[in-house]
């Protein structure tokens, strides 16, 4: 069973896991037009946020993270899911979905009420896997030029 483990997006091994994304994207992405933007240490650190490493046997296998985010109308307590991401050899085991769960749990214990997420619509299993996991199509929230689909999830407040 993997496990996780906090990193910083710019230490060497995440680094290279988001290289490793975004190389992928781009390849993938229709009209070769994907804009990479590789993240920062201080958008992933508590109470703000955290990047999670998804570890098998010693391999790193994937990546994620939440962060806090400015909404639009001013609403506070919202984080947003970035840079998920599974090696493709591994994909189909259901980590997609265990990472997924992990990072909400993590925002629901920083005092999320609510995740959003961007994405691109020709990323259709990742579509699937948030809509199994309770998010729903919402608005644009951001202006990210990668992206044609906005997704939303309302969390219970933990309790006290």
């Amino acid at each position: 069973m993997p496990t996780f483990r906090i990193a910083s997006p710019e230490d060497a091994d995440a680094h290279a896991m988001l290289v490793d994304y975004f190389t992928l994207r781009a390849a993938e992405f229709p009209g070769g037009s994907y804009s990479p933007t590789y993240p920062t240490a201080a958008a992933f650190r508590a109470p703000d946020g955290v990047f999670l490493l998804l570890e098998d046997d010693g391999a790193i296998v994937g990546c994620g993270g939440i962060r806090r985010v400015a909404m639009p109308d001013g609403e506070s307590d919202v984080f947003e899911v970035k840079h998920v991401f599974l090696r493709p050899a591994t994909r189909g085991r259901g980590w997609g979905r265990l990472l997924l769960d992990e990072l909400e749990r993590r925002a629901g214990a920083l005092g999320a009420l609510a995740l959003v997420l961007d994405t691109h619509h020709t990323l259709e299993a990742a579509g699937h896997l948030y809509r199994r996991s309770g998010f729903a199509e919402t608005p644009p929230y951001n202006a990210n030029p990668n992206a044609t689909r906005w997704y939303r999830k309302d969390l219970t407040p933990a309790p006290h």
